[in-house]
C-alpha cells in the first residue's frame, strides 16, 4: 500500500505538469489566433492538423494506446479551436445521427453544432455564413453513393475541405424487450443495412421508414412494442435499451463523410482530389477525358455519374483521385482534361481521412 500511495502521488504530479502545458499550449493558441485574425487567415485549417497528428503518431512509442493519442489530441485541438474562434458545424440531424457522431469524431466536442433538416440545408447554413463547416454523407460501403450530396456540388460553390470515415455500427433500441417488439423504425439506409438480422430475428415486425435514426429512436421512446434501429448515443438521448447490438449485416460497414467550406484545404503529401466534368456526347468521349490520369499515373479512385437535369442524356461525371491539385502532375493532367470537356470545377483537394 505504501508503494501504491507513492506511484498515486506521482501521477498526481504529472497529471498537474499535464495542466501546466496544456496552459502554456493554449497561451500559444492565442497568439496564433492574433496573427490569424490580422492576416486573414482560416482560424481551422485542415493539413495542419493532419500534421500533427502525423508527427505524434511516428513519436509515439507507447504504452499509451495510439488510438486514445488521438483522441486525447483531437479534444485538446479542439479547445483550442475554440479558443481562437468558436466554430459552429452544420450537420444533417437531428442530434445522435451518425453524421453527428461523423461530426464529433472530427472537430470534438467544444463546437457549436447546429443540426439541420436536410443536406441542403447543411450547404445554405456554410453558404449564408451561420456555420463555419458543414459535413454531409456521401457514400456508404454497402449501399454506395449519396446521390443528393453530389447533386448539391453541380450549383454551390462551397468546397470539399475535408472527410471523414466512420465505422457504422448499427443496434436495435426499444423500451420493451426484443420478444415483444412489433414495429421497427429507423432511415431507410439502416434498414438496408440491417435487413438481413431483422428477417431473422423478427421477421413478422411491421418496418418503417423514417428521416433519420435519431427520428426512429425517438419515436420508439414513445410507443410501447417498438424498436429503432439506431446508434448507442441515440439510445442514451432517448432512454432506450439496447436490445441487439451490432446488427449490421456486413461487419466492413462504414460511411464516409465531407467537411465542406469555403476554401481549399493546403497539400499535406496524403491528399485527395475530387472534381466533376461534363463532356460532348460522343462515342469515346469518356475514355479520353480519363487519359489524361493514366499518362501521369494518377489513381482514380472513384467515379459516378449524374444527368444534369438541364437536357435528355446530358451527364455530369464525379471523380475523386488520389493527388493535390497543387501537385504539377494533377495540374498537367487537369489542363489537358479542361482543354478537351464542356465544364470542369475543382470541387476540393484534402487529407485523406485516417
Amino acid at each position: 500500500m505504501k508503494k501504491l500511495k507513492a506511484l498515486r502521488k506521482r501521477i498526481d504530479g504529472i497529471d498537474g505538469q499535464i495542466l501546466k502545458l496544456l496552459n502554456k499550449r493554449a497561451r500559444t493558441t492565442l497568439e496564433i489566433a492574433r496573427i490569424k485574425k490580422r492576416e486573414g487567415v482560416e482560424y481551422y485549417l485542415p493539413h495542419r492538423e493532419e500534421e500533427i497528428y502525423e508527427r505524434l503518431k511516428r513519436k509515439s512509442k507507447g504504452p499509451f494506446p495510439a488510438k486514445a493519442v488521438a483522441e486525447v489530441f483531437r479534444e485538446i485541438i479542439s479547445g483550442s479551436l475554440s479558443l481562437e474562434k468558436p466554430l459552429r458545424i452544420a450537420y444533417l440531424g437531428p442530434e445522435a445521427t451518425f453524421t453527428h457522431l461523423a461530426s464529433i469524431q472530427k472537430f470534438g466536442s467544444s463546437p457549436t453544432y447546429l443540426p439541420v433538416k436536410s443536406i441542403a440545408d447543411v450547404f445554405s447554413e456554410v453558404e449564408r455564413g451561420r456555420a463555419d463547416y458543414g459535413v454531409v454523407p456521401i457514400e456508404n460501403s454497402t449501399e454506395g453513393i449519396i446521390n443528393y450530396t453530389l447533386d448539391m456540388f453541380i450549383d454551390s460553390d462551397l468546397k470539399i475541405v475535408s472527410e471523414i470515415v466512420l465505422e457504422i455500427s448499427h443496434n436495435l433500441l426499444s423500451k420493451g424487450s426484443l420478444k415483444n417488439i412489433k414495429k421497427i423504425y429507423s432511415h431507410p439506409q439502416a434498414i438496408a443495412q440491417a435487413r438481413n438480422w431483422v428477417e431473422s430475428n423478427l421477421p413478422n415486425a411491421k418496418i418503417i421508414e423514417v428521416s433519420s435514426t435519431a427520428r426512429a429512436a425517438a419515436l420508439a421512446a414513445k410507443e410501447r412494442n417498438s424498436g429503432a434501429i439506431a446508434s448507442q448515443l441515440a439510445a442514451k438521448l432517448y432512454n432506450l435499451k439496447i436490445v441487439a447490438s451490432h446488427i449490421e449485416d456486413t461487419k466492413e460497414n462504414v460511411t464516409r463523410f465531407l467537411i465542406i467550406g469555403r476554401t481549399l484545404s493546403k497539400r499535406t503529401g496524403n491528399d485527395k482530389t475530387s472534381i466533376m466534368f461534363s463532356i460532348k456526347d460522343r462515342p469515346g468521349a469518356l475514355h479520353d477525358m480519363l487519359k489524361p490520369f493514366a499518362r501521369e499515373k494518377i489513381n482514380l479512385t472513384k467515379i459516378e455519374s449524374r444527368p444534369s437535369r438541364k437536357k435528355a442524356w446530358d451527364y455530369y461525371f464525379f471523380v475523386d483521385f488520389q493527388g493535390h491539385i497543387e501537385e504539377e502532375k494533377v495540374k498537367k493532367a487537369l489542363g489537358e482534361l479542361e482543354r478537351e470537356c464542356l465544364f470542369l470545377k475543382i470541387l476540393g483537394a484534402y487529407p485523406v481521412a485516417r
